[in-house]
């Protein structure tokens, strides 16, 4: 074999490795444009936010708020009740229809009443000084829920453990579970009389109710139509995957954060979630399993500060990555 004809053999066979790769190229481009040209799926849930996103209270009312949230096309907010804020124990039921009328008037939904406050006050805590506060508390937020005309109130049941509480001995999971169980059936009879669903979220590092089966178990143990479910799917996250776990929640659940989050990182505090579509959550995936199960409620996105600067940005922001994972917008 002469030199020049090798050459010339290596210079084809690198000339159809190359066509090859380039033809290859082309067509995933063209599936990838494809891809976008096809009509996206529609889906009927509800676009809402949490408070938490907007600079409330130190640079915007709970009115400017409300009318942010309603300008990026949301359908609902998400409220939250706090020992110093706007919902508060300090506020009187007059004061939450006050609030309920101005979100009547903006043309927006009070979509549910979060609260922080169960980590403080722990409904499974060691000190019954703190059990207590924590039923007090919860009462109250069942009675702002209803005079806010919401039916959603978020409850986490209980803790074996609070990383961030030094002060806090973890309780046993058996102790743990007997007591949450105890405090729900305290306060179903209010919830159930006002009309509001208590809707046990799934938390990642609380180390209870960790797989979707304990939650079954959880919410069916109280039999009651008030007792559901408010499905988190950054919560899971870390571990487990969200797509995962609606299915088997199947109409347990009554409520939804959606949290983005993203396995590539090692933070484990709140701030490793992320502006949504800003992570590793396979929201086609997500969205198809909420819709398998018929649900058709409030999505509401939770994130736990404001942007520091031009802060409408998030707000809007999630709003168009709503419309285009629901299917409003597909351009």
């Amino acid at each position: 074999m002469k030199p020049t004809d090798s050459l010339k053999r290596r210079d084809l066979l690198a000339y159809a490795a190359f066509s090859s790769t380039a033809l290859a190229a082309t067509a995933s481009g063209s599936n990838e444009e494809k891809a976008l040209e096809q009509p996206r799926r529609r889906y009927k849930m509800k676009k809402s936010i949490n408070l938490w996103a907007f600079p409330y209270p130190d640079r915007m009312s709970l009115r400017e708020s409300m009318e942010l949230a309603k300008r990026a096309g949301f359908d609902g907010i998400e409220l939250n009740y706090d020992l110093e804020s706007d919902l508060s124990p300090k506020a009187s039921s007059k004061d939450f229809e006050k609030i309920r009328r101005m979100a009547d008037d903006i043309g927006i939904a009070i979509s549910g009443v979060c609260s922080f406050l169960f980590w403080p006050y722990p409904l499974t805590s060691n000190d019954p000084e703190e059990r207590a506060k924590g039923l007090e508390l919860a009462g109250k937020m069942t009675q702002a829920a209803h005079d806010l005309g919401t039916k959603n109130l978020l409850v986490v049941p209980g803790a074996v453990h609070m990383p961030w509480r030094e002060d806090h001995d973890p309780t046993p999971n058996d102790v743990c579970l007997a007591r949450a169980k105890e405090s729900v059936e305290k306060l179903l009879p209010q919830a159930e009389k006002l009309g509001v669903h208590m809707n046990m979220e799934n938390i990642f590092f609380n180390g209870f109710l960790m797989s979707p089966m304990e939650m079954v178990d959880f919410v069916d143990y109280f039999n009651s139509p008030y007792v559901k479910v408010h499905f988190d799917t950054g919560n899971i996250m870390e571990y487990q995957f969200p797509e995962h776990w609606i299915p088997i929640l199947g109409k347990r659940i009554q409520n939804v954060h959606l949290k983005e989050y993203t396995k590539k990182g090692s933070d484990h505090s709140l701030e490793t979630f992320r502006p949504l579509l800003d992570g590793t959550t396979n929201w086609p995936a997500v969205l198809d399993a909420f819709e398998q199960i018929q649900y058709e409620g409030y999505l509401t996105f939770e994130y736990f500060h404001a942007y520091q600067h031009f802060p409408e940005a998030l707000i809007y922001q999630t709003g168009d990555s709503l419309d285009r994972m629901l299917g409003i917008k597909t351009s």
